[in-house]
């Protein structure tokens, strides 16, 4: 006789115990180890981050604001090897993980930018030349459509109605127990199931869409006879991080690309420095593709409001200098190619949406105004 995972249990709100309101916080500091299935990964060789702390990003008006919400779990600044800023919450602190979420699709970046190299994949072709498998909610689309998401289908992202398709998704993800536990999803079959009459995209503004990422993940696969795993092994080795990279997965070990990673603040800022060295690791070894970096911060299409001043652009967003992506539930990670500053803000975000669209604008300009100050004075 068995009980009920309470950590996994979904309640009449259609969301998991983790993840509600007064149980969030410690979800998102714990996500890594309540998930049913994940993946970690430790790196072979360490990026050292010495502590050059600089006071002028303590004393700004923004920095002190943000940091003293009762949500604020961490943050961290780093150029190079400086440990220019940190700061965590009293119930967290620099050796802990958290759920970056969807900072995590910048990860694939990365990966197709460096397929794109090797002349592996084909931006241009439709997604079912590389995913015979795949429904009709992404079959006509480009792979270039959907790493911009600029793909319409059903799947729907509104945080606020707790029964829209995302959360459905996390079945597949290995963050709630199955609606069907003999028929539990895995996310190939739940993708599949992603349906549209047309694909075009004609709102004018990116149409943001988690599941895009795992089909971006799904045709990496395909293309390169290469588990994701391999590549998250990489990218972990790449970045130097100290301590281990986890993931979220689905039954089968697919690891959840649009959302599932942990880690530390200090780690995740060293993520950020492979896209300010446009793919380049800390032992020279290139698993980006310096060219497709480039690109990505001119291309795109735009943000909606709040966001219209930035653009989707190959999974990341951008504003033509930096390159970076938000979380749900709180999360921020800006990488400023221009100065070299990366820049990463945690928290969690306790309303009933675990969302608020204008909640990033003031982290976002604080991580912009940041990367701007002038560290070579």
């Amino acid at each position: 006789m068995s009980e009920t995972n309470p950590d996994l249990a979904v309640g009449s709100d259609n969301r998991p115990h983790w993840n509600q309101p007064d149980h969030r916080r410690q979800g998102f500091h714990n996500l890594y180890r309540l998930a049913r299935y994940g993946l970690s990964f430790r790196a072979g060789g360490v990026m050292p981050l010495r502590k050059c702390m600089d006071l002028r990003i303590a004393e700004m008006a923004a920095v002190r604001q943000l940091t003293s919400l009762p949500w604020f779990s961490a943050m961290a600044v780093i150029r190079g090897n400086e440990l220019l800023y940190e700061r965590y919450a009293p119930d967290f602190g620099p050796s802990r993980p958290h759920s970056i979420q969807s900072i995590s699709k910048t990860m694939m970046n990365l990966v197709i930018g460096r397929l794109l190299d090797d002349g592996k994949i084909d931006l241009s072709r439709r997604v079912d030349h590389y995913l015979p498998w795949i429904g009709s909610g992404y079959a006509a689309a480009t792979v270039q459509q959907v790493m911009n998401m600029d793909v319409a289908n059903d799947y729907s992202e509104d945080y606020s109605n707790p029964y829209a398709t995302v959360f459905a998704h996390e079945e597949a993800m290995g963050w709630r127990l199955p609606a069907e536990p003999a028929h539990e999803h895995t996310m190939r079959s739940f993708l599949a199931t992603i349906s549209s009459v047309n694909t075009t995209n004609r709102t004018g503004f990116a149409d943001y869409k988690s599941a895009n990422t795992d089909v971006l993940a799904m045709i990496a696969e395909a293309v390169s006879g290469r588990p994701m795993r391999s590549y998250l092994a990489d990218i972990t080795d790449a970045a130097g991080i100290e301590g281990c990279l986890y993931t979220t997965t689905d039954r089968d070990g697919f690891p959840t690309m649009d959302g599932g990673v942990c880690l530390t603040a200090r780690d995740l800022a060293r993520y950020g420095s492979l896209l300010v060295r446009r793919g380049r690791g800390i032992d020279d070894q290139q698993i980006g593709s310096a060219s497709f970096i480039e690109r990505s911060l001119q291309a795109g299409i735009p943000m909606s409001p709040p966001r219209e001043h930035l653009r989707y652009s190959n999974q990341t967003n951008t504003d033509g200098r930096w390159l970076g992506h938000g979380g749900y539930g709180g999360q921020y990670m800006i990488a400023d190619l221009t100065s070299g500053v990366v820049g990463v803000f945690f928290s969690v975000l306790e309303n009933s949406a675990a969302y608020d669209s204008n909640y990033y604008i003031p982290i976002i300009r604080m991580l912009e105004d940041i990367g701007r100050l002038d560290f070579d004075a």
